[in-house]
C-alpha cells in the first residue's frame, strides 16, 4: 500500500496530490474504477488491448537479442 509522509510545513493538498499520483502510477485507481461499476464488453476489450500493447512494448524494449 503506498503511503505519503507529510513533511513539516507542507500543505495537505500537496501531500494528497503526491498520494494520488502514487496510486495512479501503481494502477490502484484504475482497478477501483473498474470494480466500482459494470464494465461493458467493449470497455473490457479496450482495457485488455491496452494492457497487451503495454506488455508488448515493454517486451520489445527490454529484448536484449537485437
Amino acid at each position: 500500500m503506498p503511503e505519503v509522509i507529510v513533511r513539516k510545513g507542507e500543505p495537505i493538498d500537496r501531500a494528497l496530490k503526491r498520494l494520488k499520483s502514487k496510486l495512479d502510477a501503481e494502477g490502484i485507481m484504475d482497478e477501483v474504477r473498474r470494480l466500482r461499476a459494470f464494465e461493458t464488453p467493449t470497455q473490457k476489450s479496450k482495457r485488455k488491448a491496452k494492457s497487451n500493447a503495454k506488455r508488448a512494448k515493454a517486451k520489445f524494449r527490454f529484448n536484449t537479442s537485437n
